[in-house]
């Protein structure tokens, strides 16, 4: 690219059910970047950065602490102070120090309790069969009171006298809710206390975050917004009831954070080569084979958060192209292409069969979608390694036609490949920040 440069914004969103590697990629982005945001989800989401030879398992951190950048956690994200304190303590451990300098707080998110766990995990237990896999960490009922209005937020903490008045508020919800489930009616002046403990930690962090990311816009700044999870996972677009309590598309970086929709910038997607999902709901091209355990095995496809396993199966370029579609994506960014080094053919579904019709769309019926047969097109695979690979010409023939392969299925180009864990293992096609 010659001539002039323009400087971007860059939205990075997972484009399938999470676990995509988007850790990494935001923080190699992260240092072409001024500012990190996170603008939706909890602790329930995880990245795992691997950075000189350190393991960092980030939850509600930003990527960005990791390169030392200005790390916001936008109003969008929903923030267990108890949860956010141990994560922050177990980064220092690993040299890093976090302070009001490099993280800030929406003042304006709400905040998970220890009651909104307790809930969660009652509610899945009740559920038996029909549970639909959430983590049990208080993500969605922490939603719940946010559309409900009874949520405390983190500005709430600077205002001890009038914080009963908004528990006794919340309780009237919860109790009734904990009675229905056997649980016994919430300890006020524990819960109040809790707070009080933990106001005088938590409030410096706690900013305006529109008005710093407005200053920053005006400055020049280039910003990075981090999604959490992936759009499949979104709670309008994504395999509901088998969802998050957020939306996690793109769009939502901007009501998230308290900038306009101009502001999203270049929207990256991030593509595993093959699929996964934790937890339950549909999965069309899932793998009960060798093969799939294979992937599985090489991936090492536990959850960052939940230590659970990733059921796993080949990509599925008809909700890749839904993706990019939903989320408005540039450019992809396509990750753990060297788990499929050695496989002899390689399978991609192009379409799905239901009944007598053949769609090129996931349909929003749960009927329809448990009646789902992928239909595959079978691509060959190659013998040489990809592993730790940074150029074109380090990559096998067949994994080259791979990819490209991927991009006519899926309508959009690969601008960033990934072949390890390593942040500098990666080739660019396309600086994100360059538009």
């Amino acid at each position: 690219m010659t001539g002039a440069i323009i400087l971007a914004n860059v939205t990075v969103i997972g484009a399938q059910w999470g676990d995509e590697g988007k850790g990494k990629l935001v923080d190699w982005l992260s240092n072409r970047a001024d500012v990190v945001v996170r603008f939706q989800g909890g602790h329930n989401a995880g990245h795992t950065l691997v950075v000189d030879g350190k393991v960092y398992k980030l939850s509600l951190l930003p990527s960005g602490v990791v390169q030392g950048k200005l790390s916001i956690v936008g109003n969008g994200v929903v923030i267990d102070p108890w949860a956010l304190f141990d994560e922050i303590g177990r980064v220092e451990a690993l040299g890093l120090k976090i302070t009001p300098e490099l993280l800030v707080l929406a003042d304006n998110a709400c905040l998970i309790l220890p009651i909104h766990s307790e809930l969660d995990i009652a509610r899945e237990a009740a559920a038996g069969a029909g549970k639909i896999g959430t983590t049990g960490r208080g993500i969605g009922p922490a939603y719940e009171d946010k559309v409900g209005r009874r949520a405390i937020r983190v500005a709430d903490l600077a205002d001890l006298d009038a914080l009963e008045s908004k528990i006794d508020r919340l309780l009237a919800h919860h109790n009734a809710l904990r009675s229905g489930l056997g649980l016994e009616p919430v300890d006020v002046a524990a819960l109040t206390q809790k707070l009080k403990d933990i106001a005088p930690r938590l409030l410096p962090f706690a900013q305006p975050v529109w008005y710093v990311l407005d200053k920053a816009k005006q400055a020049g700044k280039r910003i990075l917004f981090e999604g959490a999870q992936g759009a499949l996972l979104d709670i309008d677009h994504g395999t509901y009831p088998f969802v998050t309590s957020s939306n996690t598309v793109a769009g939502q970086a901007a009501a998230g954070s308290g900038m306009g929709p101009k502001s999203v910038g270049y929207v990256l997607g991030i593509l595993k080569a093959y699929t996964t999902r934790v937890g339950s709901g549909p999965f069309p091209t899932e793998l009960f084979d060798e093969i799939g355990q294979g992937i599985a095995t090489r991936g090492h496809e536990f959850g960052t958060v939940t230590g659970r396993a990733r059921r796993v199966g080949w990509l599925d370029a008809v909700l890749a192209r839904q993706s990019i579609a939903i989320n408005g994506i540039d450019g992809i960014a396509l990750t753990k292409l060297d788990i499929l080094d050695g496989i002899e053919t390689i399978k991609v579904c192009v379409g799905y069969k239901v009944g007598d019709r053949v769609l090129d769309y996931l349909p929003a019926s749960f009927k329809d979608q448990q009646g789902i047969e992928p239909v595959y097109e079978e691509i060959e695979g190659w013998s040489g390694s990809t592993q730790g690979a940074r150029s074109w010409k380090d990559l096998p023939g067949n994994a080259v036609k791979y990819v490209r392969r991927i991009e006519e299925l899926i309508g959009a180009p690969v601008a960033l490949l990934s072949t390890s864990p390593e942040r500098e293992d990666t080739i660019l096609m396309r600086d994100p920040f360059q538009d």
